[in-house]
């Protein structure tokens, strides 16, 4: 059983072995990361059973705490996407099949194309991310506008990957940066900034943007130096229809607005509860908005909506096969993305997180570089940026008085504190890697293999997260001089 630093290194340890396994030794990721999650969980010293019994929960046996037997951990863990973001892949996905058996999709890529031009489709999908993704959760929004990446892809020859790295920078970008997303939402109430919350919107607008310039470049980059097997599948394709050829193989493209609405909808469900939650008082109206705007309802309407697409398209014969398609495509995706909350489950209950906290102040020297560091190391070792985000809040809130030399202007400048969420969401960026269900979700509906995630898309975090933080810390020298 081991603890503390001695943990940490192990889990580091662990963490290369998982990699090296499946980068080099193609061994499957839902393998290998079950497998590593199990080897941490025995280092770890999580109990086998506690009293004869191996499917406890939390409870304390001769003084010392357990979160659980190993069988409950790694159980709570795989079962909690399936009661969590599962149902919303599942929803999300099918709406994207009926988008692309309708031509919604193509209507849309269209409309896009029309509005921004075809010269850069990667552009488009960047931005187009970092708007959605304001009220909407990466995964769920990269799983809704994927049909119509595909599309664009398919409409103008663009790269596959860099259209890909683009659309999830641009998603990622403002769910560790820009409320009302629930990481820098949650970092904001707990540093107390709920009621200077457009403080820290509008600075997570203006430091949003060296990481998107970043991951922009990287992914137009990846486009030219790599192809995944999407974008393989088009250059082997000897017969490219003219645009008139693909509208008659539709029957015609269905009407711009039926297309939008399964969109459109759960994005702006979510969107008012966050409003609503933000700025409204509690009471039936709250409760209304909120409830329309948890994910699930929200995407269950924007399916009703695309069930009423295809109705209108007279494509209802085709629901059955779009969802057994739908269904093949998704069980590898689903499966892999247990297995890495199964290993995020694991070294939450290890206590890794807990040492971090507890030796905190030996760090505190390193000003708004600190909270980026600690974001860091939970974000990399636990998988989920939100919890990276509010663990790091929760440590940084009685720390902000002793940030070093400018601890005053800290204490009493609020946007000093907003810098501190952005220091703290641009730490949360780095690395999405194996045990982060959003690497899969990108890397996966993407068609890039295992290898190509690790070398376009882990890199890419961590490119966004550096760049992030060097406008964080250009941003601070300006508003020094000019406040």
């Amino acid at each position: 059983m081991l603890d503390g630093l001695a943990l940490i290194i192990a889990f580091l340890v662990v963490i290369v072995l998982m990699v090296m396994s499946i980068s080099k030794y193609n061994l499957h990721p839902f393998l290998a990361i079950m497998a590593s999650a199990i080897v941490l969980a025995i280092i770890a010293g999580i109990p086998f059973h506690v009293d004869g019994n191996p499917n406890v929960g939390s409870r304390t046996v001769d003084g010392v705490f357990y979160a659980g037997t190993l069988a409950w951990t790694t159980g709570q863990g795989f079962m909690a996407i399936f009661s969590g973001i599962g149902l919303v892949i599942i929803l999300g996905a099918l709406i994207g099949g009926i988008l692309e058996a309708t031509g919604g999709a193509f209507k849309i890529a269209d409309m896009i194309i029309r509005l921004l031009g075809k010269a850069n489709p990667t552009m488009a999908m960047v931005v187009m991310g970092w708007v959605v993704s304001v009220p909407v959760f990466c995964d769920s929004g990269f799983v809704i506008i994927n049909p119509v990446r595909r599309t664009i892809v398919k409409r103008t020859h663009a790269s596959g990957i860099a259209t890909a790295l683009g659309l999830g920078a641009g998603l990622y970008t403002s769910h560790v940066l820009v409320p009302l997303t629930p990481g820098p939402l949650g970092a904001s109430d707990v540093l107390g900034m709920m009621d200077h919350l457009w403080t820290v919107m509008w600075v997570s607008l203006v430091i949003s943007i060296p990481g998107l310039i970043a991951a922009y470049a990287w992914a137009v980059y990846c486009g030219k130096r790599d192809k995944s097997e999407e974008d393989l599948a088009i250059r082997n394709d000897q017969t490219v229809k003219s645009y008139e050829e693909i509208v008659k193989d539709f029957g015609g493209l269905p009407n711009g607005l039926l297309s939008l609405l399964p969109i459109v909808s759960p994005i702006a469900m979510m969107a008012m509860a966050q409003v609503a939650t933000t700025l409204m008082d509690p009471g039936p109206m709250q409760s209304a908005f909120r409830f329309l705007g948890f994910p699930l309802v929200a995407l269950t309407i924007g399916f009703i909506f695309g069930v009423i697409l295809l109705a209108a398209t007279g494509k209802m014969p085709k629901f059955n096969v779009i969802t057994n398609d739908t269904l093949k495509l998704l069980g590898p995706i689903l499966f892999i993305t247990a297995a890495g909350a199964t290993l995020g489950r694991v070294i939450n209950d290890s206590g890794m997180v807990q040492y971090i906290s507890y030796h905190a102040e030996i760090f505190t020297w390193l000003g708004l570089a600190f909270p980026f560091i600690i974001s860091a190391i939970i974000k990399t070792a636990q998988g989920s940026s939100t919890v990276a985000m509010i663990t790091t809040a929760g440590i940084m809130m009685p720390l902000l008085g002793i940030m070093g030399p400018e601890a005053a202007r800290w204490a009493d400048s609020y946007v000093t504190i907003a810098l501190v969420v952005m220091a703290i969401g641009a730490g949360s960026m780095m690395a999405s890697h194996a045990n982060d269900s959003y690497f899969w979700v990108v890397t996966k509906l993407s068609d890039q293999t295992p290898q190509q995630g690790y070398k376009n898309w882990t890199t890419m975090t961590v490119i966004q997260g550096v760049s992030v933080m060097i406008g964080i810390f250009i941003f601070y020298g300006i508003y020094r001089v000019i406040a």
